[in-house]
């Protein structure tokens, strides 16, 4: 298998949490998708063993690579010395992101075939988010990934507050859409 087709599903996955990663102020300096491609650029640099991973494994190995792209962002955008506990706190959100991601698709049933069906559910669900607008995904993240409030996104995204709950409402019907779409 190609190592870039094989990192190549991961892309709107990778890329929904480097968006909720990444301090919103800062997505005005800094794309989510460049984060990302630069993991993806170190993961095929130290692709020695890829064929081995398990997929539940290849993921958490990306998403470490991904911390630290992020904390590395962050560092050279604060200019603050490089703080290993920031990395690792940022890494363990990166975690926790991908765990919540899961959550909304959670199943009762803890078995391993419905854990894997979960994480495919996940990507495909990071994929759908990343096919919104970048308007309604942004107004979506930011509300019910980082819980700001409507004024919050309103003055952050320089739209009114009208403008922000329409563009919610479009997102969540839009995303119900994609994922019965991808159910089907």
């Amino acid at each position: 298998m190609d190592q870039e087709t094989g990192f190549e599903k991961y892309r709107e996955y990778l890329r929904f949490l480097a968006r909720v990663g990444l301090d919103p102020r800062l997505r005005a300096r800094l794309d989510p998708s460049d984060i990302v491609q630069d993991t993806f650029l170190e993961a095929y640099q130290a692709r020695r063993g890829y064929e081995e991973r398990t997929a539940e494994a290849e993921a958490a190995w990306l998403r470490r690579i991904l911390a630290h792209n992020l904390a590395n962002a962050h560092r050279d955008h604060h200019r603050e010395k490089r703080d290993v506990d920031r990395e690792r706190s940022i890494e363990a959100a990166l975690d926790r992101s991908s765990i919540r991601l899961g959550g909304w698709l959670a199943a009762s049933d803890p078995s391993p075939s419905r854990q894997a069906m979960q994480k495919e559910r996940a990507l495909r669900l990071a994929a759908a988010i990343g096919s919104l607008p970048e308007d309604q995904s942004e107004a979506l993240l930011l509300h019910r990934w980082h819980g700001w409030q409507i004024n919050e996104i309103a003055e952050h995204l320089g739209v009114s507050r009208f403008t922000v709950t329409r563009l919610l409402r479009r997102g969540i019907e839009a995303l119900r859409r994609k994922i019965e779409e991808i159910e089907a």
